[in-house]
C-alpha cells in the first residue's frame, strides 16, 4: 500500500458556523488530537479559518473535515491558489439562521393564535394544555430554533463537554416534558435569535476589517514605453513598471512619482486628515486617492508585497492573537458552564428527595437555572470588542497586531523613544550659515551645494534644498574629487575650494581659535558642522541639525498627562547632539552612544522598574529592543521593514499625537470590555436569584440573556467610532 505523501504545508479550511469560542473549544477537542499538537491549530473567528500548522504525515485532509463535522459544523479546505479570500458562502449560509429564526417566531404565533381560538370562553384565565395543532406548531418552532444548534449539542455530548448548545437543548426538551410547550418554543426561538445576533455582530465586525480589502482598485493603467497605457490587474505589474492614476482615482500600488505633481489623501492608509502633496520623487501607497491632476508612477513594490498588503494581512493575523481579557473570558466561561449544570442538577433532585418537593416544580427551577448558565452574552462580548478596536484603530493609521496589543498601552508607564526618525524629523536641515573672511553666504552656498550636488549624503541634501529654497544656482566644480570620509574638493575660476568636517579643518591646520570655539560651540548645541574653505582660509561654517518633529513636545506632554511616569530617548547619535534634542524635546532622561544590544539593556532595566514599557523606534537597529519591551511601536511611514515587522504596533503616519490616541483607545477598549463582563455576569446573577426565589420563568431568563448578548454587542460595536 502506498504511502501517503507528506503534510509539511500549513492547510486553512473555511469553517461554517465558527462564530464564537464555543465552536473553537469543540474543534480543538476533534481536530487536536489528529495533529497531536494543539498548538499547530490556529483560529480566526472573523474569516471563519482555521489553519493547521502542519499535518503529521497519515493524517489527510478529509480526516480533518470528518473531524469539523463531528464537532457540528462544515468545512472545506481553501486552496493555495495564490488568493486569501475565503470561498463564496451559498445563500443557504449566509441567510439559513434568519430564515430559520423567522419561521420559528412565526410558527410560536400561529400556535398561541390557534390555541386561543380552539380554547372554550370559560377556561379563559385557567391554564389548559394545547391542542394538537397548537403542538405541532410548536414543534416546528422548536425544530427551527434548534436546527442548527443540535448538531452542536449531540457533539458536546458526545465529548462529555457541556456548552452553550447542550445547555439550551436540555432545557427545550425539559420543558416539553413538563408540558410547557410555549416556553419551550419561546426558548428555542429566543435563543436562535441571540445566536443570529452573534452572527450578525461578528459580520459587522467582520465587514469593518474586510472594508480595508476594497481599498485597492481592481486594475492597474499600465503605461508602456511608447506612452500607450494597458489596463491590467495589479497582480501584473512588475516593480520597475509605470503606471498612471488620474485625477480622483485610487492608486493601485506603492510605488514613486515619476511625472506629475497632485495632491493625494492617504487617510485610508495613515490616518492623516490633509491630503499630502506629492512631486516627482515621492513615495506613494496603493490604496490611497490621488488628487487633482494625473500622475505618472514607477512600481516599487509587487501587489501583495504593497503597504495595504501589509496592513491587510497583519490584521487578519491580529483577530486570532487574544488579549488578557479574551483568554479570561474563554477560560471563565469553560469552568462556569459545567458548574452551573451541575447546581442544575442537584437543584432538581435534592429538594423533591431531601425535602419531599413537588417534582415538576424543581425540575422547571433547574430549567431555568441551565438557561442562565448560557455563557453567550459573556463569550461574545469581548471579541466583537476586540476586532472593533483594531478595525477602528487601523483606520486612524494605527496598526495593531493582536488583541493582546490592544491592550497593553492601557497599562504603559514609561516608555523609550528612539531619537532619529521619532522624536526627530528623520533627515538633517540647514539651520545657520557663518561666511568668514569676507565671503557672502550665496557666494558659500554656491560652493558647498557644487561640491555635493553628486553625494546621495543626508547632509548633501539638505545643503542642496536649502540652495534650491532660496534660488541659488550653481555650476560644477572642475577637477571634482572625493575625499573618502572626510569631505569633497573640487575647483572654481582657477582656485581650489574644499569642503568637510572639523576634524578635516583640523588636518588640514587652518583652524584657528576664533574658528574652533565658534564650531565648538555650535556643535555642543546638538548640530553638525560643515566647513568650507579654499587654500589660504576658512570662507565659512554651514551648521546642520536633525529637527524635532512638531508635534514632539506637545506629545511628549501629553503623555505625562495620561500618566506615563518616565520618557526617556535611547540613541546611537553622539552624546552633545542627544543631550541638545532631550532638552529642547523634554524627556526624562536621556541615554546616547548606544549600540543595539545597548538599547535591549536599556530596555531590560526600565522593565524590571516599570514592568509596562513601551518602546518606538524606526530604525533596523531599534528592532531588537521593540522585540523585548511590553509594546514596541514602530515608525511605519518611514520605518524600516524589519521595525514594522518586529513591532506589535506600527503608526503608518510621521504622526506622534497617534501615541496618546493609542493609550486612550487602548483605555476605552478595555472600559467597554469590564463594562461588558460586569454588566453580563450581573445579569446572571439576578437570576439566579430570582430562580431561587422562585421569581423567573424560562421564556425570561432566555429574553434577558438575549437582550443583554444585543447589549453588550453593541455597546462593543461602539469601538468602530474612533
Amino acid at each position: 500500500m502506498p504511502q501517503p505523501k507528506s503534510n509539511a504545508m500549513a492547510r486553512r479550511f473555511f469553517i461554517e458556523g465558527m462564530d464564537c469560542a464555543e465552536e473553537i473549544s469543540a474543534l480543538l477537542t476533534e481536530v487536536g488530537p489528529l495533529v497531536e499538537d494543539r498548538e499547530l491549530l490556529d483560529f480566526n473567528v472573523f474569516s471563519r479559518t482555521m489553519t493547521v500548522a502542519a499535518l503529521p504525515p497519515r493524517v489527510t485532509s478529509d480526516q480533518v473535515l470528518a473531524a469539523i463535522e463531528r464537532a457540528g459544523m462544515r468545512g472545506r479546505e481553501i486552496t493555495n491558489d495564490g488568493t486569501e479570500q475565503p470561498p463564496e458562502s451559498s445563500f443557504w449560509d449566509r441567510q439559513g439562521r434568519l430564515i430559520l429564526t423567522s419561521i420559528s417566531a412565526i410558527a410560536i404565533v400561529l400556535a398561541q393564535l390557534w390555541q386561543w381560538t380552539q380554547s372554550p370562553a370559560e377556561t379563559t384565565g385557567v391554564e389548559v394544555a394545547p391542542p394538537l395543532s397548537s403542538k405541532v406548531l410548536f414543534g416546528v418552532a422548536i425544530a427551527a430554533g434548534l436546527w442548527l444548534v443540535l448538531p452542536k449539542a449531540v457533539g458536546a455530548l458526545r465529548r462529555l463537554q457541556p456548552d452553550m448548545n447542550l445547555l439550551m437543548t436540555v432545557a427545550v426538551i425539559g420543558a416539553i416534558a413538563i408540558g410547557e410547550w410555549l416556553e419551550a418554543a419561546t426558548v428555542a426561538f429566543l435563543f436562535s435569535l441571540s445566536l443570529l445576533l452573534e452572527s450578525w455582530s461578528v459580520n459587522r465586525a467582520r465587514r469593518a476589517v474586510a472594508a480595508l480589502m476594497d481599498l485597492s482598485p481592481p486594475t492597474a493603467r499600465l503605461v508602456a514605453p511608447d506612452g500607450s497605457t494597458t489596463e491590467v490587474a495589479p497582480t501584473e505589474v512588475t516593480v520597475g513598471a509605470s503606471f498612471m492614476v488620474k485625477p480622483g482615482e485610487r492608486i493601485p500600488l506603492d510605488g514613486q512619482v515619476k511625472e506629475g505633481t497632485s495632491e493625494v489623501n492617504q487617510a485610508p492608509i495613515t490616518g492623516e486628515s490633509v491630503p499630502v502633496s506629492k512631486a516627482v520623487g515621492s513615495d506613494v501607497y496603493a490604496g490611497t486617492i490621488n488628487g487633482d491632476a494625473s500622475l505618472v508612477i514607477v512600481s516599487t513594490r509587487a501587489a501583495s508585497e504593497t503597504t495595504l498588503a501589509k496592513i491587510i494581512r497583519m490584521v487578519g493575523e491580529a483577530q486570532s492573537r487574544r488579549g488578557p481579557s479574551e483568554q479570561w473570558v474563554q477560560k471563565f466561561a469553560r469552568v462556569y458552564t459545567p458548574v452551573v449544570m451541575v447546581l442544575a442538577i442537584a437543584m432538581f433532585l435534592i429538594p423533591p428527595l431531601a425535602f419531599g418537593g413537588n417534582w415538576s416544580q424543581w425540575l422547571y427551577r433547574a430549567l431555568v437555572l441551565l438557561v442562565i448558565a448560557c455563557p453567550c452574552a459573556l463569550v461574545i462580548s469581548t471579541p466583537v470588542s476586540i476586532v472593533a478596536g483594531l478595525a477602528s484603530a487601523a483606520r486612524q493609521g494605527v496598526l495593531v497586531k493582536g488583541g493582546v496589543f490592544l491592550e497593553a498601552p492601557a497599562h504603559l508607564k514609561a516608555i523609550a523613544f528612539d531619537k532619529t526618525g521619532t522624536l526627530t524629523l528623520g533627515r538633517p536641515q540647514v539651520i545657520e550659515v557663518v561666511p568668514l573672511n569676507a565671503h557672502t553666504e550665496v557666494e558659500l552656498i554656491e560652493r558647498a551645494a557644487a561640491l555635493e550636488q553628486n553625494s546621495d549624503h543626508p547632509i548633501a541634501k539638505a545643503i542642496l534644498e536649502y540652495a534650491a529654497e532660496r534660488k541659488i544656482t550653481f555650476q560644477a566644480a572642475d577637477q571634482f574629487q572625493i575625499i573618502q570620509g572626510k569631505g569633497a574638493r573640487g575647483r572654481f575660476s582657477g582656485r581650489e575650494f574644499w569642503l568637510g568636517s572639523h576634524r578635516y579643518l583640523e588636518e588640514r591646520g587652518q583652524e584657528t581659535t576664533a574658528i574652533h570655539e565658534r564650531v565648538e560651540a555650535m556643535a555642543g548645541e546638538g548640530r553638525t558642522i560643515v566647513v568650507v574653505g579654499n587654500e589660504q582660509h576658512v570662507c565659512g561654517l554651514i551648521s546642520l541639525a536633525d529637527e524635532l518633529r512638531p508635534e514632539t513636545e506637545a506629545t511628549l506632554q501629553e503623555l505625562r498627562e495620561l500618566g506615563i511616569e518616565h520618557l526617556v530617548m535611547l540613541t546611537g547619535d553622539n552624546r552633545p547632539t542627544a543631550e541638545a534634542i532631550a532638552k529642547r524635546a523634554g524627556v526624562d532622561g536621556v541615554e546616547a552612544e548606544l549600540l543595539p544590544e545597548d538599547k535591549v539593556t536599556a530596555i531590560e532595566a526600565l522593565v524590571s522598574k516599570y514592568q509596562h514599557v513601551g518602546m518606538i523606534g524606526d530604525g533596523v537597529n531599534d528592532a531588537p529592543a521593540l522585540a523585548l519591551a511590553t509594546i514596541g511601536i514602530a515608525m511605519g511611514s518611514v520605518g524600516s521593514d524589519a521595525a514594522i515587522e518586529t513591532a506589535d504596533v506600527a503608526l503608518m503616519s510621521d504622526d506622534l499625537t497617534r501615541l496618546p490616541w493609542l493609550i486612550r483607545h487602548s483605555r476605552r477598549t478595555l472600559s467597554i470590555i469590564r463594562q461588558n463582563i460586569g454588566f453580563s455576569l450581573a445579569v446572571k446573577m439576578l437570576f439566579v436569584i430570582l430562580t431561587l426565589a422562585n421569581l423567573s420563568s424560562l421564556w425570561g431568563a432566555i429574553a434577558a440573556d438575549t437582550g443583554a448578548s444585543l447589549l453588550v454587542v453593541l455597546n462593543g460595536l461602539r469601538l468602530l467610532r474612533a
